[in-house]
């Protein structure tokens, strides 16, 4: 600083400077935000098209000066604004901002046209909009919006479906145990602990008598597997992944997979499962909830009680007979069914969900959690070999 007796550091006003930009874009500009900083450029580009959604025409704090504010509502303004975005951020940031415009300036309907539906970056959140609006889209749009969603499944499908595959696999190997294994199936940890009794002190070792080995999994149908998806409107991104997973499951040959969603109805989507699209836009996002209706549905296609795991994937807030749910989860437990609920399968965390019904879940041995994509083949390999599940 000048007259302090301190020398300046090279590059110091470079760094005040930035500092002051990076201020000026967050204030959003105008007298108020006391930085007396201009913008130019790329950085006055940026600034408008975060005004357009930020800004007080966007809906949210009022802003003066350079920033504009709002949309306008029409088409072509949206789709210049969509392009505007994907030249100044990243494809994360693109989807976090065209989400908030969808949100925050009540675009959805915009999403109904053609061309407006080739402008956007597709994302989860986006399809789970689509599907919501899917009974008002008309046959001009249908077409355009399946092909965003199968861009979103295929590359879901990518990342998810060669690691669900291998670890259910190897799940279901370990869970085909035999008594006579060959050298490289014996499970020694098993072994030895079925053999402690064996063990002579005096050679430091333990003696099997008998052998504990895995089996390999064969083409017939080793365990079955109920995806009971709640389709209510907060469930969006849950019912895109647990469709992808369910076409996965559906293409091992030996896990018979049904996929079920629900809201005050009961729709089995189990015969479209060879093509998650058409899952998809069978499902009507929004809506009640009656998880009970769906359980005993599900309960009611159990033929292999001990071989078979249900997934309900809910955020609990239960429309029908509580009570009566209870009892079916602990009549499909006491029968062996392998039980497993999840809160949300997405990758944002657990949403609002009823606490009481995930309290009264976890007493009876199920307990309620979100589970990221990730994480799910893990859960899913837990449950075949009726381990302990990898609860976050």
């Amino acid at each position: 600083m000048a007259g302090s007796g301190k020398p300046v550091v090279p590059g110091a006003r470079g760094v005040a400077a930035e500092r002051v930009r990076r201020w000026r874009m967050v204030l959003g500009g105008g007298e108020g935000d006391g930085t007396g900083c201009a913008l130019e450029g790329a950085d006055a580009g940026m600034d408008s098209v975060l005004g357009a959604l930020y800004g007080a025409g966007g809906g949210g704090r009022r802003s003066a000066g350079e920033r504009s504010a709002g949309l306008g509502g029409s088409a072509p303004a949206v789709a210049r604004w969509l392009g505007d975005i994907r030249t100044y951020f990243p494809t994360s940031v693109v989807q976090v901002m065209q989400r908030d415009a969808i949100q925050r300036l009540g675009l959805a309907a915009l999403l109904l046209e053609p061309e407006m539906l080739e402008a956007v970056e597709p994302d989860v959140h986006l399809v789970g909009t689509l599907l919501s609006l899917n009974k008002a889209m008309p046959e001009t749009t249908r077409e355009t919006a399946r092909t965003v969603v199968r861009k979103v499944v295929e590359e879901l499908e990518k990342r998810l479906a060669s690691r669900t595959r291998a670890t259910l696999t190897g799940a279901l190997d370990r869970s085909a145990r035999i008594s006579r294994p060959r050298h490289a199936d014996i499970d020694w940890d098993r072994t030895i602990r079925a053999n402690l009794k064996n063990y002579l002190p005096e050679y430091r070792t333990v003696v099997p008598e008998r052998l504990i080995g895995y089996g390999r999994a064969s083409s017939a149908v080793k365990k079955e597997v109920i995806l009971c998806i709640d389709q209510s409107g907060s469930m969006a991104a849950s019912v895109v992944y647990a469709s992808v997973f369910g076409a996965v499951l559906a293409s091992m040959r030996s896990i018979a997979t049904r996929l079920v969603v629900f809201d005050t109805a009961v729709v089995d989507l189990t015969d479209q499962l060879d093509d998650p699209v058409d899952v998809l836009f069978g499902t009507q996002l929004g809506g009640g909830t009656d998880i009970n209706r769906a359980l005993a549905y599900c309960q009611s296609k159990i033929t292999r009680p001990a071989d078979t795991v249900v997934v309900l994937i809910s955020d609990l807030y239960e429309g029908g007979i509580r009570d009566e749910m209870l009892k079916r989860v602990a009549a499909m437990k006491g029968a062996g069914v392998e039980f497993v609920t999840l809160l949300a399968l997405s990758d944002e965390g657990a949403p609002a969900y009823d606490r009481e019904h995930a309290a009264a879940l976890a007493a009876l041995g199920a307990p309620a959690f979100a589970c990221t994509p990730d994480l799910f083949p893990e859960v899913m390999a837990a449950a075949l070999e009726k381990r302990p599940l990898p609860v976050p």
